[in-house]
């Protein structure tokens, strides 16, 4: 629908680019083509507006195949305005200048026309086709009929009509007919699903043999090796136990031959050590006797220079010297205490002395 404005007694129009515009005035066209802008006086125009766009015309009708069976036809049309100038001479394509709105109702004659045309040859190739095949078939059949009948059909290029496209969407009988037709067929698939059942059944059966003839089997492997393991497990420990006996006799050897040569070790060091204090013994002995020796010489002539000496010495001289050494022989004596009996018993000596 084309976008007008008003200002002050004239009118704007403002076209899409998918609607082709023609403006006249009187005789004359002042304007053709399509997304046109320009003013006009709202009394002396008349303006159409056919859109060139491609436009989906769906349509559904019932049809009566040859076995006076009914059966409901889904189909759609695509198709465009190719020539604007012819349809807007054949179809009423005007609008109004005030609101931009057709006046007439074009597109719904457009409709009505391909949809009856292409009903008659739908109807055409159904009539001579059963149920049966129309429902397999029908479908390309009934489409290929209706582009060529629209394709050949006179009025549509005299309106400057163009078929693009034809899609038959669905071909589908009587709600009663369609459920008896459903009936063997699904009967068939429930044969179908439930042989499938049987067979996968007696599959997951024998399967399941299998698996328990498998497990029996293995079960019986696993038995057979455990015992040759234990078998193996008793040689091994037997080996073990004689390579251990091997080795303790081995190690007893060993340690009864180091304590031998340990035990000779030992008395040969204690031969030695006793030979070496024997040797030790006799040295210190012969230098003890040998000291002794030379000490009784020693103090031998040491005696005999001290009697030559004294020899020679007096009798009062020898005394004192006697004195002298019984002095030094004696302990030392810090204080002496004299009581008075022992003075005068020496006081009396002294005067007698006297």
């Amino acid at each position: 629908m084309a976008d007008i404005t008003r200002r002050l007694g004239w009118r704007h129009l403002r076209g899409a680019p998918t609607a082709h515009i023609r403006h006249h005035r009187g005789t004359r066209l002042l304007h053709d083509g399509p997304g046109l802008s320009f003013w006009f006086r709202a009394l002396t125009a008349a303006i159409s507006e056919v859109p060139v766009d491609d436009r989906e015309l769906a349509m559904t009708f019932h049809a009566r195949t040859s076995d006076f069976q009914d059966v409901a036809v889904q189909a759609t049309v695509t198709y465009r305005i190719s020539d604007p100038a012819v349809a807007a001479a054949r179809l009423d394509f005007s609008i109004d200048p005030d609101s931009g709105t057709w006046r007439a109702a074009p597109l719904e004659q457009l409709g009505t026309l391909l949809t009856e045309t292409a009903q008659q040859h739908a109807l055409d190739v159904l009539s001579r086709t059963p149920l049966s095949a129309a429902l397999v078939d029908g479908v390309t059949a009934v489409r290929e009929r209706i582009a060529q009948g629209l394709a050949g059909e006179p009025r549509l290029p005299a309106t400057g009509i163009e078929v693009v496209a034809v899609r038959v969407v669905a071909l589908r009988p009587e709600p009663e007919v369609e459920r008896a037709l459903r009936t063997p067929a699904r009967e068939q698939i429930q044969q179908e699903a439930d042989r499938a059942t049987y067979e996968r059944r007696a599959v997951a059966v024998e399967r399941e043999r299998a698996i328990a003839e498998n497990e029996l089997a293995s079960q019986i492997e696993l038995a057979r090796r455990e015992e040759q393991l234990v078998d193996q497990r008793g040689t091994n420990a037997r080996r073990e136990a004689e390579e251990h006996a091997a080795a303790d006799a081995v190690r007893a050897e060993a340690e009864a031959a180091r304590t031998v040569r340990l035990a000779e070790a030992e008395a040969a060091r204690t031969v030695r050590l006793a030979e070496a204090e024997a040797t030790r013994s006799v040295r210190l002995a012969k230098a003890e006797a040998e000291g002794a020796r030379e000490v009784g010489e020693a103090r031998a002539q040491a005696q005999a220079a001290w009697l030559r000496v004294h020899g020679d010495v007096d009798v009062a001289t020898l005394n004192a010297l006697t004195g002298t050494r019984l002095a030094e022989n004696l302990p030392r004596i810090d204080s002496v205490t004299i009581s008075p009996d022992v003075l005068t018993g020496l006081l009396t000596r002294l005067g007698t002395r006297e």
